[in-house]
């Protein structure tokens, strides 16, 4: 498999569990909505590590930008972490309501960025850093 294609199936797994999470809000299983919800944030996170610890910074040293595209990821990223600090609360709160709206929002923002990164980013990452596939297996060990 490839680094994108590692990459890639990072998001269609974060979209996995954030489905399993809305679903469980819509029937009001909060248990289960939790335990996806917390899976959700965990497979974020660490796919968040792996582009800002690892993917990012050898693509800024390799490019010498580092104002450009991926700045705006981390700012996304940040922007979906916040929307997720919400959502935390809302679901603990038990506010059906509030939660899907949130969760309506954070899905847009998630999938612009996805296609974003998989179309555009990925792809240049993959020009200009032949160890790609190194950096990104040895993230996913970390």
């Amino acid at each position: 498999m490839s680094a994108i294609d590692t990459l890639t199936r990072q998001h269609r797994d974060c979209d996995e569990r954030f489905a399993a999470c809305e679903a469980a809000v819509r029937t009001q299983d909060w248990e289960s909505a939790s335990t996806a919800f917390a899976g959700f944030c965990q497979e974020m996170e660490d796919h968040f590590g792996i582009e800002e610890e690892a993917l990012f910074p050898a693509f800024e040293s390799a490019s010498g930008q580092s104002m450009g595209p991926t700045r705006v990821m981390r700012m996304e990223h940040q922007d979906m972490r916040e929307l997720m600090q919400d959502m935390a609360a809302a679901l603990q709160a038990r506010q059906a309501a509030a939660f899907l709206g949130l969760n309506d929002t954070l899905l847009i923002l998630m999938q612009q960025h996805n296609m974003k990164e998989e179309n555009i980013l990925y792809p240049m990452c993959a020009q200009i850093l032949p160890d790609m596939a190194a950096l990104i297996a040895e993230g996913c060990k970390a």
